[in-house]
């Protein structure tokens, strides 16, 4: 997490307090008079505006992620070709049985899932007709830098265009084993940001919102010690080398990265296990919720960035996971039985693991 320069800190407060006075600026409005930063004349987002939509989901009670995520979701995606082919965040269309597009123009189309990778989290729909807006072409987002503008665009809840920083270009690691090598960051946060677009100066897509998070930013300069809240959006630039695939398969050619079925947290420098998958490798495996993972191989894992690394660097899904765990559970050390041991988790593809609708 970095402190920012003083000058981004007065751009930030400033959209902060913006927000906060006036509420959310109307879509068309807000799009309309943003401004290339350092150009000063104004730039035309109005055509991407007009390129997301939104997304109404509805999932099997029976999917193995509706106990999670629920059976009807709702989201924003992004048309990015001429054929009607959308792209959002994978968990709002995962294990999709109906799905249902809204255009801005408030046109309703039926859509269905045209692919998904857990790796990256990004999904694709296929409307059912093309849509009547122009794509949206995809950017550069590994030039863009920490204190950069951008706009978020929405089209769920009642924040639709909302202009925002990049806050920060880091790692991130999910406890559903997920891992993004350079996330985007940005402040202040927007609360519809789930397949939201990030679109940077020049009018083409960079990111698609993925997360709330509420430390995005350490603010020193106003508050020693504080922190402020924002989003996390994957970059496009991960989906480039997968698109093509996602588009003929509905996932990516290679192997995807190996998946146990752990949900892990993070605390004081230990990954400890929160839950796990059930009917997942770990759970056949033997591995208990309590459970201290404190190696990867013998390699020490101190936060979940460290175990995804170190589990994305055996290879692909089906190579055997050797977890080195401290057990909660009572267990004492002895010679015969030392209190931490390994155990061999033998990987999968995650989407095996899911119920897939076979009538989509």
């Amino acid at each position: 997490m970095i402190r920012p320069s003083i000058a981004f800190s007065k751009t930030l407060a400033a959209l902060v307090a913006l927000a906060w006075l006036v509420g959310a600026p109307p879509a068309q409005a807000a799009a309309d008079r943003e401004t290339k930063p350092g150009k000063g004349r104004e730039h035309d987002y109005s055509e991407a505006l007009k390129a997301v939509v939104n997304l109404k989901v509805k999932v099997s009670p029976g999917a193995r992620s509706a106990e999670r995520l629920g059976t009807e979701r709702t989201g924003s995606g992004v048309l990015i070709d001429d054929q009607g082919l959308i792209l959002t965040i994978g968990y709002l269309v995962m294990e999709a049985r109906e799905i249902e597009i809204t255009t801005q123009d408030g046109k309703v189309l039926p859509g269905r899932l045209a692919g998904y990778d857990g790796d990256t989290g990004f999904g694709l729909v296929r409307a059912a007709m093309p849509v009547k807006a122009t794509p949206v072409p995809l950017g550069d987002s590994t030039a863009l830098k920490s204190e950069a503008q951008v706009l978020v665009i929405s089209a769920a809840g009642s924040w639709p265009a909302m202009p925002a920083l990049v806050a920060d270009r880091r790692p991130f690691a999910g406890s559903w084993e997920y891992y993004v090598d350079n996330a985007i960051f940005t402040a202040p946060a927007h609360p519809a940001f789930g397949g939201a677009a990030l679109i940077a100066e020049d009018g083409r897509l960079v990111g698609i919102g993925s997360l709330y998070v509420g430390d995005v930013l350490e603010m020193a300069e106003r508050n020693p010690g504080g922190v402020i809240p924002g989003n996390m959006f994957v970059p496009i630039d991960d989906l480039k080398p997968i698109l093509a695939d996602l588009r003929t398969q509905g996932k990516r050619a290679t192997p995807p990265r190996p998946w146990i079925g752990v949900y892990t947290g993070e605390l004081r420098g230990r990954v400890f296990v929160t839950r796990l998958a059930p009917g997942g490798p770990a759970e056949k495996a033997g591995l208990l919720p309590g459970d201290i993972i404190v190696g990867v191989n013998g390699k020490r894992v101190g936060s979940l960035i460290d175990l995804q690394r170190r589990l994305g660097g055996l290879g692909g899904a089906g190579v055997e996971v050797p977890l080195d765990v401290l057990s909660t559970h009572g267990a004492t050390a002895s010679e015969d039985e030392p209190l931490i041991r390994r155990i061999r988790v033998p990987s999968i593809d995650r989407q095996r693991w899911l119920i897939e609708d076979k009538g989509l």
